[in-house]
C-alpha cells in the first residue's frame, strides 16, 4: 500500500536538531525500504481550474499561506496503520502543525 503523506506550511523555525533528527528518520525509511520519494514544495503553485470549455490559469492555489503543502513523503507499507504511526513519529520531530495523509491507488 502506497501512502502520500503531506506537511502543511507552518511557523515553526527549523534547528539544527530538526534536522540531524529528520535525517535519522529518513535514513531509517529508506533502509527499510519503505521511503519511495521526499521533497518539499515551493508554496508559490498555480491552479488551474475548468467550467464547461473554460479553463482559468492562475498563481497560487491557497488563500493562506498555512493552507499550501511545504513537503511531501511517498511510502509504502502494509497497512494504513503504518502510515499513520510514520506521520506520528513526523509529527513528534518537527512539532506543532498538520499532516495529512492519503492513499495512492494504481500501479
Amino acid at each position: 500500500m502506497r501512502y502520500l503523506m503531506m506537511s502543511m506550511a507552518s511557523d515553526y523555525a527549523p534547528d539544527d536538531n530538526l534536522y540531524v533528527e529528520m535525517g535519522k528518520f529518513i535514513e531509517e525509511m529508506t533502509t527499510a525500504g519503505v521511503l519511495l520519494a521526499t521533497g518539499g514544495l515551493d508554496p508559490n503553485g498555480i491552479e488551474i481550474t475548468s467550467s464547461g470549455d473554460e479553463i482559468t490559469v492562475t498563481d497560487g492555489p491557497f488563500a493562506e499561506a498555512k493552507e499550501a503543502v511545504a513537503g511531501f513523503a511517498l511510502v509504502e507499507v502494509r497497512s494504513k496503520e503504518e502510515a499513520i504511526e510514520l506521520g506520528r513519529r513526523f509529527r513528534r520531530i518537527v512539532g506543532d502543525g498538520k499532516s495529512v495523509i492519503q492513499q495512492v491507488f494504481g500501479p
